[in-house]
Formats: C-alpha cells, sequence, structure tokens
C-alpha cells in the first residue's frame, strides 16, 4: 500500500501526519509541487517484458505527460534483489541531494521509498505498483530502495545530463527511516 509520512525536520521518530489514501497522498504533496497520479495498463504486461512492451502498456500517459511538462526522453529501469551492484546502487542516492530536472518515475512493479526535505518537513513517501511520483527539479531529496530491491520503474527525462545528482552534504537522510525489506517484496 502507498504511503506519506510527514515529519518535522527535526523529528524523526514521529510523524506529524500518515496517509495511505491515494487522494489524501496527492492533495498533502501537489502542497509543496510533487505530482503524484495512479495509472493503469492499457494492455497485460506479462513478467520480462521487454522495455518497449512496457513503455507501450503506458503510452497514452506517457504522451500526456511529455506534452504536459515537455519531457523528451523515457526509458525503463529495472532491479531485483540478486543483482550484484545492488548494494552500491542503493548507496548511491541514500544521502540528500537535489537534480537540475525533475525526477519523475512510475512503478511498473515493486517499490520505493522518495524522502522529500521541503520547508522543515520530511515527506516519506512508499511508491508501489501503479503509482507516478514528480519530483520538481532543485527539490532536496533522497531515494531508497532497501536492501532487497525489487522495481520496475518508467523513467521520464527532459535532458538525461540534467538527471546528476547534486549532494547536499547535510545528514538529515540517515536521521529518518529507511525502506525495508518487507515494503519491497511486492515481487510479481
Amino acid at each position: 500500500m502507498s504511503r506519506l509520512r510527514i515529519f518535522s525536520d527535526t523529528q524523526p521518530q514521529t510523524p506529524l501526519s500518515v496517509h495511505n489514501e491515494h487522494a489524501d497522498i496527492s492533495h498533502e504533496l501537489s502542497k509543496i509541487g510533487v505530482r503524484f497520479e495512479q495509472w493503469e495498463a492499457n494492455q497485460p504486461i506479462a513478467p520480462g517484458a521487454s522495455q518497449d512492451e512496457v513503455i507501450a502498456a503506458y503510452r497514452s500517459d506517457i504522451d500526456r505527460l511529455m506534452a504536459e511538462q515537455g519531457y523528451q526522453a523515457v526509458d525503463v529501469i529495472s532491479l531485483k534483489p540478486d543483482h550484484p551492484d545492488r548494494a552500491t546502487l542503493r548507496q548511491k542516492f541514500l544521502s540528500e541531494h537535489t537534480h537540475s530536472e525533475d525526477e519523475v518515475r512510475f512503478f511498473v512493479a515493486g517499490a520505493g521509498q522518495f524522502t522529500l526535505h521541503v520547508n522543515g518537513k520530511v515527506y516519506d513517501i512508499l511508491c508501489e505498483q501503479g503509482d507516478l511520483i514528480g519530483v520538481p527539479d532543485g527539490t532536496r531529496h533522497w531515494f531508497d530502495m532497501s536492501e532487497s530491491p525489487y522495481f520496475v520503474a518508467i523513467r521520464l527525462f527532459t535532458n538525461k545530463e540534467g538527471w546528476v545528482a547534486q549532494f547536499t552534504g547535510e545528514d538529515i537522510a540517515q536521521q529518518f527511516p529507511r525502506m525495508t525489506p518487507h515494503e519491497s517484496a511486492t515481487v510479481a
């Protein structure tokens, strides 16, 4: 189940609020300029589907977002618990950082945790199958896929070169909850 926990950035132990309904999550995130949507495939996707098949299943939503926001490129990324570089890949984005372009991810399968640091609050979003999140450029955030990652995600870009992490040097990400292996265990 998708989830949003909102914390004070000085109180990582206790959330100020918790939201489990998609409409509530979308409403709360829209207040800080973050897009949160639910998408459904317009055709079945078989396990092990190619990148082209995955993109085709969501083509109408992808085209809508590309037209609205000017995204120029789309691809699919997939990670399983047995990936030999999973620990290195996880570590890469566990520290607070920003990007010079929006970070847009749609979870075709599995789960991932985006945590945003905005205006003295921390927004911890567990995204699962069917969830699209659009984090605006310049937003301080970090991403966790757990120690046992599993996800297939569509990524949209204005410019892939613009999607380079610029780390803030702050240690706030280490103070807040990480994604647990059971949260990523939605293997289809």
